[in-house]
């Protein structure tokens, strides 16, 4: 069989290369008919296996007998055969080859793949890459090995590959300036340890930490750059930032702050607000940043009409008015109608509706200052969802995340309930950033959700101490505790705690909660403690228990709990002379101690409060009653209620009003009466400036001295203002307030310990004072001075206490 190919050559020295249509030299036709004339003849001689060769580059396909793998020495040749799609005996082309050689690189396991044909065999020639033995990192202090390790690609056994390297050195660097220290560099180079194995190093110069010498707002007037820096998350640095760690300058952090501005600006009437821009300057001199953030508020806007409008055959739009959270003449919140469309969305696809959408239209009134908003109930798409795709989460487990979604694989697919989902994932506060985005399915109707997730810490070992003055053990404390918001992955909450204090204080706890109990909505935990503290260097008490709990959320701002509590209580009346020292009352409790509390309790919670470590506006209502008896020794009904209601006084100057009140009521349940460690006793959450069991029913040792045995009932209500402290910079987290106290404690067995208890009357008690709040990195804590309005002579009066906050 003969085979003539012709092609085009250039003689040697002529760099130009030939061009179609060109006329040519009879020399170059002399040349191009000699070289024709030999390849015809070399490819004769060839006979088969030239024809073959021929075949691939002409007739398009070719066969082989064999495949013959070289250049391997950790990769099994077989591994290399089965990952080309061409076999032995099959015709193949070109593109196959090409094919093949894109799936070897795939592999990641060759630096170079060349596929070439000798005669009836296809060789394929390999280079491997070098095996990383070790990933090894110096110079590092700020960052340890494994949280190294961690960011960086490369890893003990895997390929060795230059550009991931490069990647791993930006990842370094990212993770430094993720801690403000944007300065530090990083260089990267092998050690060749011989027979393809190689050690990579990172070598790390830190340098130095950056911080954030200010956060400057442009164009703001409707809130004061104090206000403003409150609510961001990027924090001036002040003398306690090497703790809080929040004067780091990050610029994914700087993006997120935008978006805060807008939430909370959107929320409070400014529809047309936008962030300008935001700017970070680094000054090298001081190594500081400063931020500016410009920004564009618009007017502020009211509700003006608000309806829903079905267009939906068998849904009645006015039916749906009451599910409406939006009311005309209220300011504008993005918020509002938020929770609107969700509740009416919900309301829709609960009766049958599953593909209805419900769109917000808004009529803005600019003279008047005013959006009307229309609701309107459509027919949307029918797509469902194909499956939900779940990326980034290293430690938390799918289940975590799938179970905030309402919706699942082959659901009808509802964005609002998408938005649903990601606020719930956001709140668990699991993640540093939660997106969910849409992929087109296999089919037309159908998507693919993907949520992307990058986690953040949830672990964490504090150690922390303070002095309290109030409660029934004052004095010095310390405390340390390992708590863990996401254990193993599971979304599940642990805490392990220990403490100590003056006068053989000790405090051991443990906590753990279940939020998905059996997989559904309802959480499910137990405490076990052990406290042992000095009562007023009194007595001794010691508590040993534990509770059992259930919590049930209603709707997102109703929620419901149930508690089985088990605590064996132990008082010692150390005094030598305890007839003579103590109470009558005090004396005939103890003695029949140690005492066996077993209750079942319940509680109603009602929480709207904007935020809960900075409350600006909102309700927290809270009802208990616990019923002792179900064995043991304690037999009672205890019911107690308090609500606190915060109102933005001035969003200028960011003063705040908070209106409390508050009560309870026990009363005993058999023929036993209520034991005096029952009973409501004075602290600073019922009125501050009276010491702690300092008011109310009293009785008289035989040598005079005087205790408070506390009431069956008492009803309490305050009043308070809240600022920022002038020249205190807001990144320290400190707060003033004005405050004044009313409360009443009564009601006692006159008849206990066979001697008159007095001050049992209804007397009401006043306080005014002033307070000091701060935020600190040890928890929040309270400073409060007061001073008494209304007493009674016998009232122990204790002007000034610190302590641990109690907002709600």
């Amino acid at each position: 069989m003969y085979l003539y190919v012709l092609f085009w050559v250039n003689r040697p020295g002529d760099r130009k290369k030939r061009r179609f249509g060109k006329p040519m030299t009879a020399s170059s036709k002399f040349f191009g008919a000699a070289s024709a004339l030999a390849m015809s003849v070399a490819l004769v001689a060839s006979g088969t296996a030239a024809l073959s060769l021929a075949s691939v580059n002409v007739a398009g396909a070719a066969v082989v007998s064999r495949i013959e793998v070289r250049g391997n020495t950790r990769v099994d040749a077989q591994s290399i055969r089965d990952n080309i799609d061409i076999r032995p005996g099959k015709a193949f082309t070109s593109a196959d080859i090409d094919a093949a050689v894109k799936r070897l690189f795939a592999m990641g396991l060759f630096s170079d793949v060349r596929i070439n044909q000798s005669g009836s065999t296809l060789v394929v020639n390999v280079t491997e890459r070098s095996v990383v033995n070790n990933v090894l990192f110096q110079g590092n202090k700020k960052i340890k090995d494994p949280d190294l390790a961690r960011a960086v690609q490369l890893k003990a056994r895997s390929p060795y590959d230059a550009a991931t390297m490069e990647a791993d050195v930006e990842a370094i660097k990212g993770a430094y300036a993720h801690i403000g220290r944007s300065d530090a560099t990083v260089n990267a180079r092998t050690v060749d340890l011989g027979q393809g194995r190689v050690n990579v190093v990172y070598e790390i110069n830190e340098g130095s930490r950056t911080k954030i010498a200010n956060v400057d707002f442009v164009g703001n007037q409707a809130f004061s750059a104090r206000r403003l820096r409150d609510v961001i998350s990027t924090k001036r640095s002040n003398p306690l930032s090497w703790l809080t760690r929040n004067d780091v300058y990050d610029e994914g952090r700087l993006q997120a702050d935008e978006e805060t501005l807008r939430r909370f600006y959107y929320n409070r009437g400014y529809a047309d607000f936008r962030v300008i821009s935001s700017n970070a300057v680094l000054d090298p001199s001081t190594n500081e940043y400063t931020i500016t953030i410009t920004v564009d508020e618009g007017q502020r806007y009211t509700f003006g009409n608000v309806s829903v409008e079905s267009n939906v055959a068998g849904v009645d739009g006015q039916a749906l008015d009451h599910l409406v959270k939006t009311r005309s003449g209220k300011p504008y919140s993005a918020k509002e109608i938020e929770d609107s469309v969700l509740a009416v969305t919900e309301n829709v696809a609960g009766s049958g509706y599953a593909f209805a959408k419900v769109e917000p239209r808004g009529d803005r009134d600019f003279e008047n200052r005013t959006i009307s908003v229309v609701y309107s109930v459509d027919e949307g798409p029918r797509a469902y969802i194909q499956r939900i795709e779940i990326r980034g989460n290293d430690k938390t487990r799918d289940f975590v995340i799938r179970r905030e979604f309402d919706v699942n694989e082959g659901d009808a697919f509802n964005q609002v309930m998408v938005q649903r989902a990601k606020r719930r994932l956001e709140a668990l506060d699991f993640f540093q950033t939660v997106n969910i985005s849409t992929a087109p399915g296999s089919e037309p109707d159908q998507v693919i959700l993907v949520v992307d997730v990058v986690e953040k810490s949830t672990g964490e070992f504090s150690i922390g101490g303070g002095y309290t003055t109030g409660g029934e053990s004052p004095g010095a404390q310390v405390e340390a505790a390992i708590t863990e918001r996401n254990f193993l992955g599971r979304g599940q909450y642990i805490r392990i705690s220990a403490g100590a204090g003056q006068d053989d204080m000790r405090n051991y706890g443990l906590s753990f909660t279940e939020p998905y109990f059996l997989g559904y909505r309802l959480s499910a935990g137990f405490d076990v403690f052990r406290r042992t503290y000095r009562v007023n260097d009194d007595y001794d008490v010691e508590q040993t228990g534990g509770t059992i709990r259930f919590g049930l959320p209603i709707t997102d701002n109703f929620s419901a709990g149930i508690a089985y509590n088990l605590v064996q209580e132990k008082y010692d009346l150390f005094r030598a002379d305890a007839d003579n020292y103590y109470a009558p009352a005090l004396l005939e409790a103890a003695e029949h101690s140690p005492w066996l509390r077993s209750s079942i309790s319940y509680s109603l919670t009602y929480n709207s409060i904007d935020d809960m470590k900075n409350p600006h506006d909102g309700l927290y209502g809270k009802f208990t009653q616990e019923f002792a008896g179900l064995g043991g020794d304690a037999k009672y009904i205890k019911t107690t209620f308090k609500g606190n209601y915060y109102k933005t006084l001035s969003q200028e100057a960011d003063i705040v009003g908070m209106l409390g009140i508050g009560g309870g009521y026990i009363h005993e349940f058999g023929d036993d009466g209520v034991r005096i460690f029952d009973l409501f006793k004075n602290n600073s959450d019922i009125i501050r400036g009276f010491k702690f069991n300092g008011i109310g029913p009293y009785q008289d040792a035989a040598n005079g001295k005087r205790y408070w045995m506390g009431g069956t009932t008492y009803i309490n209500g305050t009043a308070e203002v809240q600022f920022p402290m002038p020249l205190v910079p807001e990144s320290l987290g400190i707060r003033g307030a004005v405050f004044a106290d009313a409360a009443t404690l009564y009601g006692n067995d006159s008849s206990q310990g066979g001697s008159p208890i007095y001050g049992d009357d209804k007397k009401l008690r006043a306080s005014a004072g002033v307070s000091l709040m701060w935020a600190s990195p040890f928890g929040p804590l309270r400073f409060d001075y007061a001073f008494p309005i209304a007493k009674a002579d016998t009232d122990k009066v204790q002007n000034f206490n610190f302590g641990v906050s109690t907002k709600f």
